[in-house]
């Protein structure tokens, strides 16, 4: 069963309907095979960021998300942490909308926890493909 929690550190909650969220979550990872275990979002600001940036993986450098991985062969779990000022800046800078962007960036989570990762040759088209799959099925649920 899966169990989806969201916590913010030192920002706002976003303005986000959690259970559809889980429901889409949970769809997209069925969709390659998986199932939801244990994933925990921790909302958070660019310092927050950097300091979990800098600590665990030792990179000097703002993102919009890192994720901790604790997933089993079919079952994925993890940790994710959203810099929304980086969300925010990354919108605004692609000429996105917010709650879109931050929606994304929700899913990029659960797809590197699926398997998908995004730094080789080739891998960051795969992951866009598999975002805008995504995002489509949330936009033609609800």
């Amino acid at each position: 069963m899966a169990d989806i929690s969201y916590i913010a550190q030192g920002v706002e909650m976003p303005d986000i309907d959690q259970m559809q969220i889980n429901v889409w979550i949970e769809s997209v990872a069925r969709s390659l095979d998986k199932s939801v275990g244990v994933l925990t979002y921790i909302f958070c600001n660019d310092e927050k960021i950097l300091e979990v940036n800098r600590q665990y993986l030792k990179h000097d450098y703002y993102t919009d998300i890192i994720t901790f991985d604790y997933s089993r062969p079919r079952r994925i779990a993890g940790d994710m942490f959203i810099s929304l000022d980086t969300v925010a800046s990354n919108a605004s800078m692609l000429g996105k909308d917010y709650t879109e962007e931050l929606r994304r960036v929700i899913i990029h989570g659960v797809l590197h926890l699926c398997g998908i990762n995004d730094k080789g040759e080739g891998e960051r088209e795969i992951m866009e493909a598999h975002e805008n799959k995504a995002l489509s099925l949330l936009q033609n649920r609800y």
